[in-house]
């Protein structure tokens, strides 16, 4: 096992990692900005590295200064969370050469998984069922206006190395492709440094399902069962459950059989996730894989019991799986919801200051992962992302009530500081949402609604 890990993440994924590896017996040290020289983290932590100034690709998102700190503090593996240099194969390839375990899968492995198109091909050569789309990256106008025509409109534009929501752009009618491919080649350019897109099928009104899986050295793959994700803006997930409502188990089974398919094919190691979309006629098709520990992994580690993290470390050290998928139980229903610094009524823009007032909810089966306390400033130099509420019971509608409860005590206070928890309460009482009939378009429809009763209380 590890002696000490640093952790090259902030926020409230930093303190998750902490304290796995405190219940390890692992020394965890922490890096961080000026911004977060205050943070929740170093609090916590047994050490702290300050590595940057506030803007993110001169502290997190710099290999040789998060690598400086690694070697500084004799750190023997590095957790990389999620986002900045979690799925960058460059930095892996780093921590290999200095002889630091980086937790995750090896590099050449993420560098494939890491191209969009390439992964897709990937998965449709294992028998995984995928979008009608490109034969790989599309290189330029007239390549992208015969794919288009092979497999008709709606579709999508992607960043073959996209990530985060970012790098999309949806296509409805053929006027508009060259203008959407344009602009999607140049924002891969600015977001990613890499241009390249590839084209698919667009389903409008899909379910996101995605399936978590962790596999070790030594042959072992298991699924952990699936997470439904629709609810979204700008293709970024707001709210997470499980298990997904309203689909029928032997589709859910299936999802989950195949994502171990897939890890079997690839020879994955650590924690990774499967996304998928359904469609209306309950069809599904593979979308992309995250070889990452995920935003949402609560809600997992609440109806299995399993602690994720923990896993992923130990698989990284080199120990077998410490489960079966025989062992593999889950129980009741889980659901998180993300409170985001962000103002709803602005199209969900960030906001930031310091915040008079910060009491998390608490209660019976609600668990709040946070790095936020009263007196803290919110930056705006990172993710927006502030407390995820997770809430557990034995079934959906007491989950329901559950979430809606513990949103509600929540409080969050501090001068042009705005937060999504009421929009959230709004999700959990909209009624497809209820009724487990809601697609990713239903923040859209939601602020379609809203418009309309607005022009209507005009006039």
């Amino acid at each position: 096992m590890f002696r000490t890990v640093l952790i090259a993440n902030r926020g409230e994924i930093a303190v998750r990692v902490v304290r796995a590896c405190r219940e390890l017996g692992i020394r965890s040290v922490v890096v961080h900005s000026t911004a977060d020289r205050e943070s929740e983290a170093l609090r916590l932590a047994d050490d702290a590295v300050q590595i940057g100034p506030a803007p993110a690709r001169r502290s997190y998102l710099n290999p040789a200064a998060v690598m400086s700190a690694a070697l500084r503090v004799g750190a023997d593996a590095i957790h990389p969370g999620y986002g900045f240099l979690s799925e960058d194969p460059d930095f892996a390839e780093i921590c290999t050469a200095y002889g630091v375990t980086f937790i995750g899968p090896p590099a050449a492995l993420m560098r494939q998984l890491g191209d969009k198109a390439e992964a897709r091909s990937m998965m449709a050569q294992a028998g995984l069922p995928t979008l009608p789309g490109s034969d790989g990256a599309v290189l330029d106008e007239a390549s992208a206006q015969r794919v288009a025509e092979r497999i008709g409109f709606p579709l999508i534009i992607k960043a073959v190395a996209g990530g985060g929501g970012r790098g999309m752009t949806v296509v409805r009618h053929p006027d508009d492709l060259v203008p959407a491919y344009r602009k999607t080649h140049a924002d891969a350019v600015a977001l990613f440094g890499d241009g390249r897109v590839y084209l698919e099928s667009y389903i409008a009104t899909a379910r996101h399902v995605e399936v978590q899986v962790i596999a070790d050295g030594q042959g072992n793959a298991i699924h952990l069962g699936e997470r439904d994700c629709s609810v979204q803006r700008r293709h970024q997930k707001l709210l997470e459950e499980t298990p997904a409502p309203n689909l029928p188990a032997d589709l859910t089974d299936r999802m989950n059989e195949v994502a171990v398919q897939g890890v079997r094919a690839l020879g994955y190691t650590g924690a990774g996730t499967f996304e998928f979309l359904v469609d209306d006629d309950g069809r599904f098709t593979f979308m992309e894989i995250n070889c990452r520990i995920q935003v949402e992994h609560p809600v997992t580690e609440q109806v299995t019991g399993i602690d994720l993290v923990q896993e992923q470390i130990k698989v990284a050290a080199g120990l077998p799986l410490s489960l079966t998928q025989q062992d593999v139980t889950r129980r009741g229903v889980a659901m998180e919801c993300r409170v985001n610094t962000e103002d709803p009524d602005r199209d969900f823009a960030p906001t930031a200051g310091t915040l008079t007032d910060y009491r998390p909810p608490g209660g019976p089966f609600t668990r709040v992962d946070s790095h936020a306390f009263t007196g803290w400033r919110v930056p705006a130099d990172y993710d927006s992302l502030l407390a995820k509420v997770v809430v557990w019971a034995p079934d959906r509608a007491r989950a329901l009530v559950r979430m809606d409860r513990a949103l509600g005590e929540m409080v969050v206070a501090g001068p042009g500081v705005c937060t999504t928890s009421e929009f959230l309460r709004r999700v959990l009482a909209d009624s497809s949402f209820r009724e487990g009939s809601h697609t990713t378009s239903i923040v859209s429809q939601m602020a379609a609604a809203e418009r309309n009763r607005a022009a209507l209380e005009c006039n």
